[in-house]
């Protein structure tokens, strides 16, 4: 009976998700997409159902939510399905679409497709190979080896975002690193703007005039035919060929020189719009989690570092550490494995949240950019794949921050994995990345 409850509980939660997702892909994320294919929106509604699951699994280990035989029964179905989608369905789906728009294809689109998908298991699978983590004690369609590849991937996804995260952050909410533009300085771009447009608006009359009397003079659609015709055309109008070509070119420039004053422009007066709302209540609580959020990056850089120097995986987060220090300095009573185990989830919970919402923010602009009425369903069952590798790879991540009484359950259901391997890959990109994008930008 408490199994048939639990399992009420865990299918309300997923129908729940399911329309949170299906919502967000129709009114927010693609609003803007031809997406014809049912399938299509059911795939990205069911992986991102699937991928909230397991993030509210891990919240019901830690508050003892449903029977542990229920937990970890689902947690084994939630696994199985996503891996099902990952692995399977999307790729094929993906292969199926892609040879779909191409013509010469499109009688044997299914065989094809299957093609594809081999060539994606293959690599896949080779994957495995450079990394320490495979385990010959399991199957080939095994769980463990399947969610370590994937593991592999997301995190590697994961930490590359970190990186740019953790650099990103202080110039992103910090009002500091704002360079002051004054309404001054938005006029006179603004001018410079308009007399470049009025400058092609008079150069274009120039040619529409010109192209009026080659017109008229009968240059154009009565151009003499023969040799001699040829050599006359030539002799005659060569000069005003050339002068249009030389006017054209000059508002090839002007144009190019109009589209970088008008980023320019836009760019300032998002700046100043910015430095406005900095100045309000929001604006000081945002750019005083921006110093919080700062100091914690600097901190994540420098345990990275640490981290990959010393070959160890650090077991306590810095919350941790820091209520420890604090209570052991101010001697006060305070239950520390409690508070500290509450207070480093809710920030784990925080970073991963705006992450994801990073991540799907930044994939949809640059979806949007290469997206055409073709590429709108290859482009959304992508996303679909990222965003459920980014969710695997979390709870492979998250597991480590967790108590051991916690972390049981997910330790069983995820096997035999080199969890060390992945914490230690994730500080070696993280890094490479952090650094990546301080020393990039300096140099460009």
């Amino acid at each position: 009976m408490s199994f048939l409850i639990d399992s009420s509980i865990m299918v309300t939660s997923q129908v729940l998700f399911f329309g949170f997702g299906w919502l967000f892909f129709m009114r927010k994320l693609f609003k803007d997409y031809e997406v014809r294919q049912y399938v299509v929106q059911v795939i990205f509604s069911v992986t991102f159902a699937f991928s909230c699951t397991m993030f509210e699994l891990i919240i019901f280990e830690i508050l003892g939510v449903l029977n542990s035989s229920s937990r970890y029964f689902h947690w084994k179905l939630n696994l199985c399905v996503i891996l099902l989608i990952l692995v399977f369905m999307v790729p094929f789906y993906i292969g199926y679409f892609v040879v779909s728009n191409i013509r010469l294809l499109h009688r044997q689109k299914l065989l094809f497709a299957c093609v594809l998908w081999l060539t994606f298991m293959y690599f896949f699978w080779k994957l495995g190979d450079p990394f320490p983590i495979l385990s010959p004690k399991h199957g080939i369609l095994s769980i463990e080896q399947l969610i370590s590849r994937v593991g592999v991937i997301g995190v590697t996804l994961m930490a590359l975002l970190s990186g740019f995260g953790a650099v990103n952050c202080p110039y992103t909410y910090m009002s500091y690193f704002l360079r002051n533009v004054t309404d001054a300085d938005i006029l006179a771009l603004e001018r410079r703007l308009l007399q470049t447009m009025d400058m092609i608006v008079s150069k274009k009359k120039r040619i529409a005039v010109a192209h009026r009397t080659m017109f008229q003079r009968g240059e154009v659609h009565n151009k003499p035919t023969g040799f001699w015709g040829m050599i006359k055309s030539v002799t005659t109008s060569v000069a005003g060929s050339e002068n249009l070509s030389l006017i054209q070119q000059e508002v090839d420039a002007l144009e190019e020189l109009s589209r970088q004053l008008f980023l320019e422009t836009a760019d300032l007066h998002a700046t100043k719009e910015r430095i406005e709302y900095s100045k309000t209540f929001q604006g000081k609580y945002f750019n005083f989690l921006g110093y919080f959020f700062s100091i914690y990056c600097v901190w994540k850089i420098f345990m990275a570092t640490i981290n990959i120097v010393f070959d160890r995986v650090g077991k306590t987060d810095p919350v941790t550490r820091g209520i420890e220090i604090t209570v052991n300095y101010l001697g006060i009573q305070f239950d520390v494995k409690f508070w500290s185990q509450h207070i480093s989830f809710i920030l784990v919970g925080i970073i991963i949240v705006t992450s994801i919402r990073g991540l799907l923010i930044t994939l949809t602009k640059f979806f949007y950019a290469i997206s055409s009425s073709k590429s709108s369903n290859v482009i959304v069952l992508l996303l679909a794949q990222i965003m459920g590798m980014y969710f695997v790879s979390s709870v492979l991540l998250i597991r480590m921050s967790m108590p051991l009484e916690y972390r049981t359950i997910i330790t069983e259901v995820l096997g035999e994995l080199q969890f060390n391997f992945y914490h230690r890959w994730f500080d070696v990109i993280f890094l490479v990345s952090a650094l990546s994008m301080w020393f990039l930008p300096q140099t460009a």
